[in-house]
């Protein structure tokens, strides 16, 4: 995550090129034609990325991955980024792909595009957003944990990751890339959003007699994404097996046949974890499973042709839905 040596002297172009999995050639690229590079230099003449640069290409990396151009992922990413002490507003953008500690991996959004504008019927307001960061810093997780709740309870998973979770773990995110702080705060806060999803009951009927998987890969321990997931789909009536964090594939491949398992879905986080090629020996069943891989970790290029990537949470979702509702 970056200690006192990397904030001093800030990180190289072929150290951020490797932590975001990019070619240090894109870095300068998007350094020459979009104004989104490194601040600081070091001896000489190098110039050497901060805390507060990184997050803003993991901004920008994040939506290039999920569809928008890249010299509008430059803005945004720039805009956020001026502001790192602030949570974002719920505008159907996820927050920065940063690390995390632990676990319960805060700054690491599934997803956006599932909840509404803010002021749309169903979507968290403003001062909700407000209020749920002002409990996270005040590390009061009771007024934390029902801000969370009414949320879910009103507007249903989804809708409450995108619009109220994802802006106040982008905001902590993007604080701890100005400052290197709010680590104690990342961790009260995944700790009461963990409990808060898991509080959502499986279906009493789910509607698939195999269950969905839901894993992260070997040595992810980002795994508060899958917990997201796996209410969303409880919600929608989708019996689930959740493994949780850092599942070698070897427990995965077991699972697989001990549960015959329709739809596996595996989480990357970071380019560390990403490496896909392990995918392609998971075994059959009958029928087929389908594989799912969500995350920015992923080598999309590397991909078994088997596995489908999903970027976002509802993207997810209609995946997983569409294997028990074929067109």
């Amino acid at each position: 995550m970056g200690g006192p040596p990397d904030r001093e002297a800030g990180l190289s172009v072929g150290a951020v090129a490797q932590r975001l999995g990019v070619a240090a050639s894109t870095l300068r690229t998007w350094d020459r034609r979009y104004g989104i590079g490194p601040s600081r230099r070091s001896s000489g003449t190098h110039r050497r990325y901060s805390p507060a640069d990184v997050a803003r290409l993991e901004i920008m990396q994040r939506m290039i991955l999920e569809g928008a151009p890249p010299g509008e992922a430059a803005r945004v990413a720039l805009a956020e980024a001026t502001e790192p002490a602030e949570p974002a507003e719920p505008t159907g953008s996820a927050g920065p792909s940063a690390r995390g500690h632990g676990a319960g991996g805060n700054r690491v959004p599934v997803a956006t595009a599932g909840g509404g504008a803010a002021g749309e019927p169903g979507a968290a307001r403003p001062e909700e957003v407000r209020g749920l960061a002002r409990a996270a810093m005040a590390m009061d997780a009771h007024a934390a944990a029902h801000a969370v709740r009414t949320a879910i309870g009103r507007d249903g998973v989804v809708r409450a990751w995108d619009g109220l979770i994802v802006p106040v773990l982008a905001g902590i995110g993007r604080k701890y890339a100005a400052t290197g702080d709010c680590v104690e705060v990342e961790h009260l806060l995944s700790a009461v959003l963990l409990g808060c999803l898991l509080e959502v009951p499986p279906p009493a009927a789910p509607r698939n007699a195999r269950p969905v998987l839901l894993a992260c890969a070997p040595e992810e321990q980002h795994s508060l994404p899958v917990h997201a997931l796996a209410a969303a789909l409880a919600e929608a009536g989708v019996a689930v097996r959740l493994l949780g964090a850092r599942v070698p594939p070897r427990a995965l491949a077991a699972a697989i046949r001990r549960t015959g398992a329709s739809v596996v879905f595996v989480w990357s986080q970071t380019a560390e974890t990403g490496a896909p090629e392990w995918l392609a020996e998971l075994p059959g069943s009958r029928p087929a499973a389908r594989l799912l891989a969500g995350g920015p970790g992923w080598a999309r290029d590397r991909l078994p042709d088997a596995v489908r990537p999903v970027a976002t949470l509802p993207a997810a979702i209609a995946a997983v839905e569409s294997f028990f509702n074929p067109a």
